[in-house]
């Protein structure tokens, strides 16, 4: 008689496999980071080292005491109050023939520097180096010391221990082995609780009948040849069939709708509304980033309670395929990253003022930056009331520093509030579009300067907006041609911007021209406006 292996339980298998990943997960990320800490606590050394090195060969009382214009006694008193202050372990002060004119012990002034390590520094080199000295194995950081002019005339030597940085290495890293093996444990605990709320969110069914139900309604779905969304009753998405999705990718929407909510995977599927109504709609229109579906929505019912509610579309229109709602997220996050570079920038060099102690250089480099940054705000916030947009131009200062362009944002009367998020989305897209357009006219000119100006107005009745730029201008044989959908002189995947331009001035019901000569282009918008509570 045959015994067949009985299969592993899923709730054993589900344990066993989460004990086992997260048991290797945390060993591999404990290893890298423990790895990584040691590497920068070692650098964060050097760094100390090399610091407090430059600043022992620049301070004046050491210049002057080995020129012989200062008594040299002053160098040893000078070297111990620095070492103390610091992280350091010696401080040694030598003159050209490597002779000592500062150490932690006073016997060994006078004498020869010990490790054979500091010949480069006395014919003007910085490094670093490991050796033994007196005090043992150190590194060290040398540095020369030259007098005013620029004449070398000594060199100092700044000591860490290896015993000091392997301790600093071991208390760095301890707190993170700890963490780990705390992790560990809870990991494991977790695994436990997970696989037995696993096994009751399935109902007690093993894998082979789960798999089985599947089957069977994936089958049934995907035989529709129409999309079909669901929606549990807090309005997730927990369905959607091929149809659904290939429909989604002709919109642009490539993103995994399952667990996301519909609103913001769908904002105008209304299924939220059908869940609260409790009332089906049928054959209504939808407008998908260009493309135009005919969809009906149905609240699911289970014994008298709505417990989802399900999409059902199909295509009605193939006139656009551009996923123009993308649009003005992608100028935001452009946005954010040149601010975020921006900032980052900034903030290094601050930190390497603060560190070297240049103080004075640090309040005046904050104020520039501070009055830079105050002299934008104020402009913008005197134009636009809006926050996003507002935001929205502030970051553009960001793009056109890195880029090398001078922008400058002017205006007579300033933008009304824009309470309608669809119009602050496609002023976003005009003006991102026609900036971006402008940094890459001004970018492949020979201009020495290169400058980019944006003029916003509001005259009660419609909004004006103009983007120009010193840039190689635009043929006038080209100048409509430009607007059209993937016309450009730049390669491929390129020349919607213009298109996405023109397609939201056009639903504004705006106007929009372009002037260009060599070394000018100036795009201009109308936009009929009125402030919500004003008669047009």
């Amino acid at each position: 008689m045959k015994w067949r292996k009985k299969p592993m339980r899923l709730q054993t298998a589900i344990a066993l496999l989460a004990c086992v990943v997260v048991l290797l997960a945390l060993t591999v990320t404990g290893v890298l980071i423990g790895k990584e800490v040691a590497a920068k606590t070692e650098a964060d050394l050097a760094n100390e080292a090399q610091a407090t090195s430059r600043i022992v060969a620049q301070s004046p009382t050491v210049i002057e005491a080995m020129t012989g214009k200062r008594d040299e006694a002053e160098i040893q008193t000078l070297a111990e109050n620095v070492r103390e202050a610091t992280c350091v372990q010696y401080i040694v002060v030598m003159d050209m023939n490597g002779i000592r004119k500062s150490h932690p012990d006073e016997e060994k002034i006078g004498k020869r520097f010990v490790g054979k390590d500091e010949k480069d520094v006395l014919q003007g080199k910085e490094y670093l180096s490991v050796a033994e000295g007196t005090l043992g194995t150190a590194m060290r950081a040398f540095v020369p010391i030259r007098d005013e002019d620029g004449k070398q005339v000594g060199a100092v030597a700044v000591g860490i221990l290896m015993n000091h940085i392997r301790e600093a290495v071991i208390e760095s890293t301890f707190i993170i082995y700890t963490g780990i093996g705390v992790g560990l444990l809870t990991g494991l605990f977790g695994a436990l609780l997970l696989a037995r709320k696993i096994k009751r969110v399935l109902f007690g069914l093993e894998p082979y009948e789960i798999a089985g139900l599947l089957e069977e309604r994936t089958a049934m779905l995907e035989s529709v040849r129409e999309g079909i969304l669901a929606v549990n009753r807090d309005g997730n998405i927990i369905m959607a069939n091929a149809e659904a999705s290939r429909i989604f990718r002709r919109a642009g929407i490539v993103e995994e709708p399952i667990g996301k909510a519909v609103e913001d995977f769908l904002p105008r599927s209304r299924l939220r509304r059908v869940l609260e109504s409790q009332h089906a709609e049928y054959d209504q229109e939808l407008e998908l980033n260009g493309l135009v579906l005919v969809a009906n929505r149905i609240p699911v019912a289970v014994e008298g309670q709505v417990v989802g509610a399900v999409a059902t579309f199909r295509d009605k229109t193939e006139l656009k395929q551009l996923a123009e709602q993308l649009t003005g997220v992608k100028l935001y996050a452009d946005a954010l990253r040149a601010k975020t570079h921006e900032f980052m920038n900034q903030l290094h060099v601050i930190l390497g003022m603060a560190h070297m102690g240049k103080q004075d250089e640090l309040a005046s480099y904050i104020r520039r930056i501070t009055n830079n940054q105050q002299m934008e705000i104020g402009t913008v916030s005197r134009l636009v009331q809006n926050p996003i947009l507002a935001g929205f131009l502030l970051s553009k200062w960001s793009i056109a520093r890195e880029r090398g362009v001078q922008l400058e944002i002017t205006g007579v009367h300033p933008l009304p509030r824009l309470e309608e998020p669809e119009m602050v989305h496609e002023l976003v897209t005009i003006l991102g579009n026609l900036i971006e357009n402008s940094f890459e006219a001004v970018e492949g000119s020979e201009s020495k300067t290169k400058k980019l100006q944006v003029f916003l107005g509001y005259d009660g009745e419609k909004l004006t907006l103009s983007v120009e730029d010193n840039g190689v201008g635009i043929l006038k044989d080209q100048q409509e041609a430009i607007f059209n959908k993937g016309y450009s002189s730049k390669g491929d995947d390129r020349g919607y911007g213009l298109h996405l331009v023109r397609a939201s001035v056009e639903r504004l019901g705006g106007n929009l021209a372009v002037t260009s000569d060599e070394g000018m282009t100036r795009f201009s918008v109308e936009l009929p406006y009125c402030e919500m509570g004003e008669k047009p």
